[in-house]
């Protein structure tokens, strides 16, 4: 069975850099994928990187991970540029969102703008 599991914002916000990435790691080695409110620092995504390829051995083959967000269009107004910045420094960068789960699972995510696409594995027939 395929599961997703939505992780809001507000459950991680409050959290270290390496809860977060403790979380995170515990749930895909669930074999579940996280769709994640916002998306992590970038020291973070490298720190859940590093994590991984520590802890990969025979039953966990390590995870993928792709980001969604908004592109700012270049015509924004000035007032909105600033307001934007102002919120997210403020509130945090929850615009989009991103996809974590585990390399056994999900074969590969494609995202643009516009779409993500996720390949996932196929289970194996059982005869």
């Amino acid at each position: 069975m395929l599961t997703f599991q939505f992780v809001p914002y507000s459950e991680i916000e409050a959290l270290s850099s390496i809860k977060r990435i403790n979380k995170l790691m515990k749930l895909v080695k669930e074999n579940k994928i996280i769709l994640l409110e916002g998306k992590l620092k970038s020291h973070e995504e490298t720190e859940l990187i590093a994590k991984t390829m520590e802890e990969i051995d025979g039953k966990f083959r390590g995870i993928e991970l792709g980001v969604v967000h908004p592109e700012s269009k270049d015509n924004m107004l000035l007032w909105h540029k600033i307001r934007q910045t102002l919120i997210d420094a403020l509130l945090g960068d929850r615009k989009g969102f991103t996809i974590i789960g585990p390399a056994s699972i999900i074969k590969e995510i494609k995202n643009d703008p516009e779409k993500i696409q996720l390949m996932i594995e196929e289970a194996a027939s059982k005869k």
